[in-house]
């Protein structure tokens, strides 16, 4: 059984075998077993107390003893950016055999992984195990599984996640996703500073994701020699080298830069209204701020079930037109805002100052409704929210799921009685 330790941004320190940790210094001079010292550092050195994370890791081997990487394969195709609102259904899983880093198929992206800016949106679909291991130099990976549990054995841990759960791997951080069956899901590569949990202002101390329910895995190690391929995110492509033996040998480790999961289901929404309508950044359970105060980079944002209680006010997301650009994703049944076509699995991209909202359907079952209390069940769809458009990729766009249909959905609104009807 996997155990974990409990809170967001912590520093925590864990030890796969008792003495594993030094006590008093982190210099690899007298480190208990002969263990090799490493710092893994997520941001500057010189980075502020409160945003400053690294960890450091006592290891088998030093993560430096590996022969020239040689490129894996090509970079994503990127399209040009469009206003179009854009849609896909579900995609299949794969006929041949694929691991979690060869169904990886860029959808959306904005950004240069090389100057640390911005994030590129994935869909996975995976029927085997990784036999290698992997990590991300161009950002952190925030994975949101679909379908299919997975199970993501971290050189600092292990993490389980299945749907309505979420997994953060942080940049640089080595890792191996095996699997017990087809999984699918969403993943985004933040390739700025890491994600944090959002100010909450006027709401107080307590409310939407509580950092006590972020977990972080124990340490936990392989003795392995043997051929391992270790392969890295690099530069917008994938790299590879082959290794003698698991790279996930880390003994034991303390810090803060470390992977982490969180519960969906234990976001404590808000949503109680007397009129009008909240905006969704109420749903915000992660977020990246940018330069600009008040404005995000990225936020990782979540329609989950809930109590509509609000008075005087149409109840679905209303009709807008919005400086950030919305990439949806659907982990479980229906969005209210739509009576059909998006499905569990699938996704829609929603660029910057274009209008969307509810279709035609949703919007005639809302304005007739009877403004009781009711509760949204049985439903979870997510929002990756940010500021730069998004390119949707080459293959995004000649995928067969693309839905080329989707703005009939807003066709045959009637129009509005107006001010000359009663004349």
């Amino acid at each position: 059984m996997t155990t974990y330790m409990t809170g967001f941004g912590n520093h925590f320190a864990t030890e796969a075998v008792p003495g594993a940790l030094p006590v008093g210094q982190n210099a690899p001079q007298n480190v208990p077993f002969g263990l090799y010292t490493e710092q893994l550092s997520g941001t500057a050195f010189t980075a502020p107390r409160s945003e400053n994370r690294r960890s450091w890791l006592y290891r088998l081997r030093p993560s430096a003893g590996h022969p020239p990487f040689t490129p894996l394969g090509a970079a994503p195709e990127w399209a040009a950016a469009t206003p179009n609102r854009l849609r896909w259904s579900p995609q299949t899983l794969p006929e041949d055999e694929k691991d979690f880093i060869d169904g990886l198929q860029a959808f959306a992206g904005n950004g240069d992984p090389l100057s640390q800016s911005g994030v590129t949106i994935y869909l996975y679909a995976a029927n085997r195990s990784m036999t290698r291991v992997a990590f991300d130099a161009d950002g952190e990976l925030l994975i949101v599984p679909q379908s299919g549990d997975i199970s993501i054995f971290t050189e600092m841990g292990r993490l389980d996640l299945a749907p309505l759960s979420i997994g953060i791997i942080p940049r640089g951080v080595r890792f191996r996703v095996e699997r017990s069956g087809p999984a699918s899901g969403y993943v985004l590569e933040n390739h700025g500073a890491p994600f944090r949990l959002p100010e909450l202002g006027p709401i107080g101390a307590n409310g939407l994701a509580n950092s006590r329910d972020f977990e972080t895995p124990v340490a936990a190690y392989e003795d392995r020699d043997e051929p391992t391929e270790l392969v890295q995110k690099f530069g917008g492509r994938w790299w590879t080298t082959t290794l003698g033996h698991s790279p996930l040998d880390v003994v034991a480790w303390h810090g803060n830069h470390a992977p982490y999961r969180y519960d969906l289901t234990r976001f404590n929404t808000i949503n109680t209204v007397s009129f009008d309508h909240p905006d969704p950044s109420i749903f915000t359970v992660l977020t990246l701020p940018s330069e600009t105060p008040g404005t995000a980079a990225c936020d990782f944002v979540i329609f989950p079930p809930r109590w509509m209680v609000a008075e005087h006010t149409f109840r679905p997301p209303w009709f807008h037109r919005n400086v950030m650009s919305e990439f949806m994703g659907l982990i479980d049944g229906a969005y209210d805002a739509k009576a059909g076509g998006f499905a569990p699995g699938g996704a829609s991209l929603h660029s910057c100052m274009n209008a969307h909202g509810p279709d035609v359907e949703s919007w005639r079952k809302a304005v007739a409704a009877e403004l009781k209390p009711h509760k949204i069940t049985g439903t979870m769809a997510f929002m990756f929210e940010t500021r730069l458009p998004l390119r949707p990729s080459a293959f995004a766009m000649a995928s067969p799921t693309l839905q080329s249909d989707y703005d009939a959905c807003w066709h045959g609104f009637p129009k509005a009685e107006g001010p000359n009807s009663a004349s």
